[in-house]
């Protein structure tokens, strides 16, 4: 047997203020998407803005149905808007963020299994990691520069 060890690096802000001036800018964006979820059924809204490399900012917000597995992710709404309407383009950065009609939400909301999933498909698409940014309603933003970092032993097309 061999043991091996997986270490991640995060960085965590105390605050989008800390962030440089760019990932504010888009951190606003994921906040002015979130404002537009339709989450009547959970009551917990999730926005997403990306950047693209040619400067183009991509938004999204989760849409909830009443048959739940309708429903999708902010980030995949994002994500899959970006595929079908700038093919060519590189996501560099995402930016997402979360708030609750039902309590505060202090601490950062990760992407869920299927958005990192997605989001590691466009990485290898791309073949360009895509750095993500996450946070609550308010408070600390944690920083990955790769998905690989918050998702080790990604499945990717080497397996098929």
């Amino acid at each position: 047997m061999i043991q091996k060890q997986i270490n991640t690096t995060i960085e965590i802000y105390d605050s989008v203020t800390e962030l440089p001036d760019d990932i504010q800018k888009l951190m606003k964006s994921a906040v002015n998407a979130r404002d537009s979820a339709y989450a009547p059924y959970s009551k917990f809204m999730v926005g997403a803005a990306l950047i693209l490399d040619n400067g183009e900012v991509v938004k999204g917000s989760n849409q909830e149905n009443a048959s739940y597995p309708s429903g999708l992710c902010a980030e995949r709404t994002a994500i899959y808007a970006s595929g079908a309407n700038y093919p060519n383009q590189k996501i560099k950065a995402i930016a997402i963020t979360a708030t609750s009609e039902k309590h505060d939400v202090l601490e950062p909301i990760a992407p869920c299994g299927a958005c990192r999933q997605a989001i590691a498909e466009y990485e290898q698409k791309q073949d360009e990691p895509i750095e993500i940014y996450f946070t609550g309603t308010k408070g600390k933003v944690i920083h990955v520069r790769a998905l690989l970092d918050i998702l080790p032993l990604a499945f990717d097309n080497k397996f098929l």
